[in-house]
């Protein structure tokens, strides 16, 4: 194998598939990069850890064709610390070794056999008839804005997944791990109007977002096949299984009014969050709000460090209410907001708060207060 390719071009190519190796592999071939070329044009560059497969196709100038796998994370260190002249990548005639160079630099890397490699994930065929196409921004931005709230990723666990609902021409995305939820609605285009609820976890969807600063594409393919999600772009192939079972309802979940209504600055209220955390109990991460006529309070105590308070000046009318919350839960709401203010939409002191932007955009999050002893 041996083939010239652009620097930009590789290191762009090790950074989509790279999160995609296993961290704790019990198969060494696992933590390494495939590395196969397809032709005179392109090589193939593949990762896996068993669950998620990621797949980016490069442009090189291909000499001699062949494959092999290579440490992600020595493969991508001496790449991100090369020169921007052409790189050329040269298999020695064991198989294993490749020598790597770059103007006055050399390496040689060890690998292991490509023939290692689990074969059904280096190779992935999709059915053309079962292809949503969306919009790649459009379904970034949903993921990001309300697949905060998933649960910590488990294999098996159903809040650990992010919902996808495709309907008409809606994409809604919603999260939850019982303590909060997200939802988020997009407009798309759905020219076949095909519908389709996919429950895919977090860790899929989350890795995707951050390929994406990686993508120049304007749309992307959703592929489903039994338990299988594929996500394909013009030079990217991401697969993925999707967890099984019935998601809850969250939708019944969302109050359709509040009784009372609060109507806060964003910036001004994750500073002030950002502030008052400081002294929070790190065990329970407790911030105490006070709603009173146009003013709310914000404190956090912690009985051995002290206690901190801060005033924001709002628009509240209704009667005094004191909640509390996980401070966390509120400042990764806020931040996924894209408005200037948030309506904070409350009841009692034990009820779920809603927040939405006050603004025209279709984004819920709902936050189980903690009971004050």
């Amino acid at each position: 194998m041996k083939f010239l390719v652009k620097k930009e071009d590789l290191y762009n190519g090790i950074k989509i598939v790279e999160r995609a190796t296993s961290m704790k592999a019990l198969q060494p071939v696992l933590l390494n990069i495939l590395i196969e070329t397809i032709d005179n044009a392109t090589i193939k560059l593949v990762a896996t850890d068993l669950d998620l497969t990621v797949i980016a196709y490069v442009n090189a100038q291909v000499e001699e064709e062949g494959k092999i796998t290579l440490p992600s994370k020595t493969l991508n260190e001496i790449v991100s610390k090369l020169g921007d002249k052409l790189i050329t990548f040269d298999m020695n005639n064991d198989e294993t070794t490749v020598n790597i160079t770059c103007q006055n630099s050399k390496f040689d890397i060890i690998g292991i056999s490509a023939n290692e490699f689990p074969p059904e994930f280096s190779n992935i065929e999709v059915n053309e008839e079962d292809c949503f196409e969306i919009a790649l921004k459009p379904f970034v931005k949903a993921v990001r804005q309300a697949g905060f709230a998933a649960a910590g990723y488990e294999t098996s666990n159903l809040l650990s997944g992010i919902v996808c609902d495709i309907t008409g021409n809606t994409l809604e995305i919603a999260s939850t791990d019982g303590n909060r939820l997200a939802r988020v609605r997009e407009k798309i285009e759905n020219n076949e109007n095909k519908n389709s609820q996919l429950i895919i976890p977090s860790k899929t969807l989350n890795e995707f977002i951050k390929m994406s600063a990686f993508l120049d594409d304007e749309s992307i393919k959703l592929y489903t096949e039994k338990t299988k999600l594929i996500i394909k772009t013009n030079t990217t192939t991401t697969v993925s299984r999707l967890l099984e079972g019935q998601f809850p309802k969250y939708n019944q979940l969302i109050p359709a009014e509040s009784p009372k209504t609060a109507i806060i600055n964003v910036a001004q209220m994750i500073s002030a969050l950002d502030r008052v955390s400081i002294m929070v109990n790190d065990k329970t991460s407790i911030v105490k709000l006070d709603f009173s006529e146009n003013n709310l309070k914000l404190t956090a105590d912690t009985p051995d460090s002290g206690k901190s308070e801060e005033n924001l000046d709002i628009d509240y009318k209704s009667e005094d209410l004191t909640i509390a919350f996980n401070y966390k839960y509120v400042l990764e709401a806020l931040k996924n907001i894209e408005a200037d203010e948030v309506k904070f939409g409350l009841n009692t002191s034990l009820s779920a708060t809603v927040l939405k932007p006050n603004s025209e955009e279709d984004f819920v999050c709902l936050i189980m207060p903690v009971q004050i002893r």
